[in-house]
């Protein structure tokens, strides 16, 4: 009988350790006024199993949570008001898109491609993060193009070649 539990030991105590690094990660969000309670990273780390799930993923361990953590806590954009919503949406649109970009980037490109667009062109904008920025990168990866190629682009490229 204690071998069947094993599964669900293992789970648990992986859960556990995923929360506790997100919880660490309050070592260094604190200077920016951000610190996470356990309930928020119990939370957190739930919302990275249903995106895992949803998109078919594995990982092991907190994951990426705790480098979107402490990528996006010096953001303009984020403060402990909108600070765990905005990390449960960005933890989805992390694993959508880590299937939309077929894994071409690393999680670590992933993310800083992930802020610098958000603080950037998006001004803390999550629907135009991955409803353009991120949708952009990901359809230039899948065709080959470079990341950052846009559609403006192949209008000049098109218009060079009628010149010829």
């Amino acid at each position: 009988m204690g071998f069947d539990l094993m599964p669900f030991v293992s789970a648990g105590l992986i859960q556990k350790q995923a929360v506790d690094e997100v919880v660490k990660c309050n070592d260094y969000t604190e200077r920016f006024g951000l610190v996470l309670n356990q309930t928020q990273a119990i939370e957190l780390v739930e919302t990275r199993f249903v995106a895992l799930r949803d998109n078919g993923r594995i990982e092991f361990g907190g994951g990426a949570i705790d480098k979107i953590i402490k990528e996006f806590c010096d953001s303009p954009y984020i403060s402990m008001h909108n600070y765990t919503e905005t990390l449960h949406e960005l933890i989805e649109i992390f694993y959508a898109y880590k299937n939309e970009t077929m894994d071409l980037m690393s999680d670590d490109d992933l993310i800083k491609f992930m802020k610098l667009s958000f603080d950037g062109v998006c001004q803390g904008s999550l629907d135009l993060l991955s409803g353009r920025e991120l949708y952009r990168l990901a359809e230039n990866l899948r065709f080959g193009r470079p990341y950052d190629y846009v559609e403006a682009d192949i209008l000049e490229d098109e218009e060079d070649e009628d010149e010829q």
